[in-house]
């Protein structure tokens, strides 16, 4: 398995989020959505534009903009 960025992913893609590499503010609402190190994430889709991202997280669908996006490393499965 590989890791990269949550941004760099493509629709369809599943990972294992390893990493919330943010501290402060941003980081704690990252973290409130339930985007934390073991959580299964699936891309779902993404605007026109490519920001935001929409991701499947535990049943639930949420958005991050890309800029959120870059501080979340993920463990893409095959």
């Amino acid at each position: 398995m590989s890791r990269m960025i949550l941004r760099k992913m493509r629709k369809n893609q599943k990972g294992v989020i390893t990493a919330v590499k943010k501290d402060g503010e941003l980081g704690r609402r990252i973290r409130d959505m339930g985007l934390v190190p073991g959580t299964e994430i699936t891309v779902q889709g993404r605007a026109p534009l490519y920001d935001p991202v929409a991701l499947r997280v535990m049943g639930s669908v949420i958005s991050l903009r890309n800029n959120e996006a870059d501080f979340i490393e993920v463990e893409v499965q095959p």
